[in-house]
């Protein structure tokens, strides 16, 4: 009676300790890859936040620039939370009362913009 309840045969035991290894091996190496998959969508998100703080930045500069009598020296802005470099580089167009404005935003230091926005503005060249 003892037999029935308590088999003897080995293959009926349960898991082996290197069953259970693999088991955990697998499990593990999914986690790190769940982990890497993870740290880019953060990596993503962080890039897109930048792009956008620096897009808020260069739309203000070029609305800034309409208002008479605004300076198109580079400049640094602090704004959500980070600092950014702001260059304006005006050229002529055919037209001579208008000029072509280019704003350029980047993290201090870097050499590449991150976002660069063209806009135009009255020169005020001509009277009516």
């Amino acid at each position: 009676m003892t037999q029935a309840l308590h088999p003897q045969c080995p293959s009926e035991a349960g898991f082996s300790l290197i069953e259970a290894l693999v088991a955990l091996l697998v499990l593990a190496i999914a986690a790190a890859g769940l982990v890497r998959a993870a740290e880019a969508h953060v990596d993503s998100i962080r890039s897109l936040e930048r792009r956008a703080a620096a897009q808020l930045v260069a739309q203000n500069r070029l609305a800034e620039l309409s208002l008479p009598g605004a300076s198109t020296t580079p400049e640094t802005v602090d704004m959500l939370g980070s600092r950014w470099t702001v260059t304006v580089a005006e050229t002529t167009t055919d037209d001579p009362d208008l000029a072509k404005l280019a704003v350029s935003v980047a993290a201090p230091g870097d050499s590449d913009p991150i976002v660069t926005l063209d806009g135009f503005r009255d020169r005020g060249t001509t009277t009516r």
